[in-house]
């Protein structure tokens, strides 16, 4: 039952990331730079110590008594993370937006789950999962399988989307909003599709270097329920605000040298535009964006795995993702045989949960 309650928790935060950019698209009249980190501070700034008030008691305090170290590794980490973020537009626009988004997410989903288990090899810690027990246990190996799965499900999806840009010819913009023109560079794109592909991969690190903020959330909430078996639900909320808080300053630095390269510094009061909707719309965006990492702490306490709770994670990021590009019809206008390619590659992802969520139930 905890893990069917994981594997849930994983969907909703799954959906919630492959559906924040909805709300963006009702803004109105402002510079991708704009929206982007008017929504980021909701993301990164407002909404996660709202989240820790409201679950964790005292948060505030654990911060403050956590070593420097540690804090500096996981704000460090949430940098990086924002890095890796930022150089997915060249990723994509180098190799094209199928293969491109399927290189960096498939990337991401492999090293976010298997580099941390290979740390915890050499350097042992109580409660990790170090590589060895992927390779010596059978829901250790349920899991890789699920893990192998998932990443030819990504190269169908992937191979459909390269299928798809030869039938459609249609302008492309990358995350910034920025038309890409056809630079196929597959030496260059690989190059910084691995780049982007490990940065991204660091919120995870992010969360396993501030373990010790959410294990002390636990203990606390553990004395205050005795009678109570498991993990604190929401243990991570505490260690995302430091995580975010690096992700925040990559964000923002960028975003500002965008608002004075390009003068839309006058975006924020141009009253021209819908100002209170772009607001709000850019707000939800970015209150819906958190919301898939508080949903992913609470499955990751479900499911006792950081390895299994990021393969999931990026699972249904991708899922969700292809779900919606069914549902726009952006794949109308394509050959059969292209539809039914990414198809096959949506459903060897759901397998791949399915595969992973057992290999965590008979753990």
């Amino acid at each position: 039952m905890q893990v069917i309650f994981g594997v849930i928790f994983h969907f909703i935060g799954g959906f919630a990331s492959g559906s924040f950019y909805v709300p963006y698209k009702k803004v109105k009249g402002w510079a991708w730079e704009s929206y982007w980190i008017v929504g980021g501070l909701f993301s990164w700034l407002v909404v996660p110590p709202i989240a820790a008030y409201l679950t964790i008691p005292n948060f505030s305090e654990i911060i403050a008594n956590t070593s420097g170290s540690i804090l500096m590794f996981t704000y460090f980490f949430g940098v990086l993370w924002g890095i890796g973020g930022l150089t997915y537009g060249l990723g994509v626009r180098y190799l094209g937006v199928s293969l491109g988004s399927s290189i960096i997410l498939g990337l991401c989903m492999v090293i976010g789950s298997i580099l941390p288990s290979i740390y915890f090899e050499f350097f042992p810690q109580e409660g990790k999962d170090p590589f060895s027990v992927f390779l010596t246990t059978d829901w250790g190996r349920m899991v890789m399988l699920g893990l192998a799965v998932c990443v030819l499900g990504i190269i169908i999806c992937g191979k459909a989307g390269m299928m798809k840009e030869k039938e459609i010819k249609a302008d492309i913009t990358d995350p910034h909003g920025l038309e890409i023109k056809t630079e196929y560079k597959f030496g260059l794109g690989l190059f910084v599709g691995i780049v982007s592909g490990v940065l991204s991969a660091c919120f995870n690190f992010g969360i396993e270097a501030g373990k010790p903020m959410a294990d002390a959330a636990n203990a606390i909430w553990k004395a205050a329920n005795p009678s109570e078996t498991g993990n604190f639900l929401y243990q991570n909320n505490v260690t995302y605000i430091v995580v975010l808080w690096g992700g925040l300053s990559t964000n923002f630095i960028w975003c500002m040298i965008l608002n004075a390269r390009n003068k839309t510094f006058g975006d924020y009061t141009k009253k021209s535009t819908p100002l209170f909707k772009n607001y709000i719309f850019s707000a939800l965006a970015g209150t819906t964006w958190f919301l898939q990492f508080f949903f992913y702490g609470m499955g990751e306490s479900k499911m006792g795995n950081g390895a299994s709770s990021w393969i999931l994670h990026m699972a249904f990021i991708i899922l969700v993702a292809n779900a919606w590009g069914l549902a726009l019809k952006e794949w109308s206008g394509v050959k059969k045989k292209t539809l039914i390619t990414v198809i096959v590659g949506i459903c060897i992802i759901i397998l791949s949960v399915l595969i992973v969520g057992y290999g965590n139930s008979i753990k």
